[in-house]
């Protein structure tokens, strides 16, 4: 059977399942996506690593896609059959030029971690590294070495290339025009080729590193620039505890809740100060370790803003601190989000009730209010989308990674409020752009052309 022929057979299978669980139909609406949600999730682990990546991709997108949908892809996880060992080692000799057992001192051929694109081994450091910038590393230090799985490139385009067949095939016959999967099925594409290439991931791991190097409690593995490639990304080994073991942290003596309000801060600097963000915190690219510090993993997704979006952000995020929908919205603007005149007063109400709903104010006692920044967030992408409002690829994606964050926190400090936390880093940011000298003086020329036709008139 064809690649394109498997796929089709597996996704008329789950479209089968997914009308069967719903009763073909008599059930409610909301029952009806969740379950075909479900079935799109299981068609994706169905048909491979490469599928799963894609799903992945898909999870970040609820602008393209329902929020249910992306909801329930966001539970697709990396974990796949990892394998075999002679072959990653055959990309290690063919990229680094010298077999595992020459390049290490040793090297482990059972992965820690094995994930759709990659996998990753242990290591140790055989001569003493020094980098540009930092201490040596010296002769012994543990490392985790990640490998690109052999053939993936090569079966994701071929992949990708049949799932753009069928959306083609999809538009063509006017089926879900209204998500243009023919135009994202070519940006999942360009996502792929950049996750697949482990250089991209290095130097975005270095530019964090940097960004933060005067935050005593973040950690960032150093790259080992010799043995790394487009295929092999080695870096330090960091040795910590995930989320999902937060109580052995805590015995450990870990501040797990200091730590979660300091990750809130530091996801903060990144988007409103640096216009960097890691964009794929979920748990297991966290580690909190036993100095006492946050360690970041993983820097295959990323988002940036431009010094223009990131006054954007500033004022949504006012917007939502002071709960005023009307400027979140117009503000959005600088962030790509255009809202057709026609609907905004219909839009502004909505997003306000919205608001009520789920950014509550802090409660009467001086403790945190409960904000629910996830309900905020699909709530507000749905609204968007039964408006059909075109929601920028990069507003989708900061909106998932706040929401990100706020669950990642959460699991650590339950009474935190992401947007409490906001506040002081957008007002920094807005109080430098009202006393920045450009900006002073164009305010000052548009005042007095401003007075000089008042004088003339």
């Amino acid at each position: 059977m064809s690649r394109f022929g498997r796929i089709l057979t597996v996704v008329v299978g789950h479209s089968l399942a997914a009308a069967k669980g719903t009763r073909f139909g008599l059930v409610s609406r909301e029952e009806r996506r969740r379950m075909l949600a479900v079935e799109v999730r299981r068609a994706l682990e169905d048909l491979g690593p490469a599928f799963i990546k894609i799903g992945q991709l898909m999870s970040v997108r609820p602008d393209v896609f329902p929020p249910e949908l992306a909801v329930e892809l966001g539970a697709l996880r990396d974990s796949v059959a990892p394998v075999d060992p002679t072959l990653v080692r055959g990309v290690i000799q063919h990229d680094l030029g010298f077999p595992a057992e020459v390049l290490f001192s040793s090297f482990d051929p059972v992965p820690i971690a094995s994930a759709s694109i990659a996998q990753v081994h242990r290591a140790r450091l055989r001569e003493a590294y020094r980098p540009v910038c930092g201490a040596t590393l010296p002769a012994g230090t543990a490392l985790a070495v990640k490998v690109v799985r052999p053939g993936i490139e090569e079966e994701g385009a071929a992949d990708l290339e049949a799932a753009a067949r069928l959306a083609r095939g999809l538009h063509h016959r006017g089926l879900l025009r209204r998500w243009n999967l023919p135009a994202y099925a070519l940006e999942l594409r360009d996502s792929f080729r950049r996750e697949s290439d482990l250089r991209n991931e290095a130097r975005v791991a270095v530019r964090f590193a940097f960004d933060f190097r005067d935050d005593p409690l973040v950690r960032v593995p150093r790259v080992v620039w010799p043995l790394s490639s487009r295929r092999v990304l080695t870096t330090e080994y960091v040795e910590g505890w995930p989320l999902s073991r937060v109580e052995e942290a805590r015995r450990a003596g870990v501040d797990a809740r200091g730590l979660a309000a300091h990750g809130a801060r530091v996801f903060m600097r990144q988007v409103l100060e640096h216009g960097r963000f890691h964009a794929d915190l979920h748990p297991a690219n966290l580690l909190l370790t036993p100095d006492g510090r946050i360690a970041y993993l993983d820097f295959g997704m990323v988002g940036r803003l431009s010094a223009a979006e990131r006054v954007g952000v500033a004022q949504v995020l006012a917007g939502l601190v002071f709960r005023d929908a009307e400027r979140a919205l117009r503000y959005s603007s600088l962030l790509g989000l255009e809202v057709p005149p026609d609907v905004r007063a219909r839009l502004v109400g909505e997003v306000g009730g919205l608001m009520q709903r789920t950014l509550r104010e802090g409660r009467g006692d001086g403790r945190v209010g409960r904000t629910d920044v996830k309900g905020f967030g699909v709530g507000l992408l749905g609204i968007l989308g039964r408006h059909h409002v075109p929601i920028p690829e990069g507003y989708g994606l900061l909106v998932k990674s706040l929401v990100t964050v706020e669950g990642v926190a959460r699991a650590l400090y339950p009474e935190i409020d992401i947007i409490e936390t906001a506040r002081p880093f957008v007002t920094r940011l807005l109080a430098r752009r009202v006393l920045d000298p450009s900006t002073l003086a164009s305010r000052w020329a548009t005042a007095l052309r401003a007075a000089a036709v008042e004088v003339s008139g």
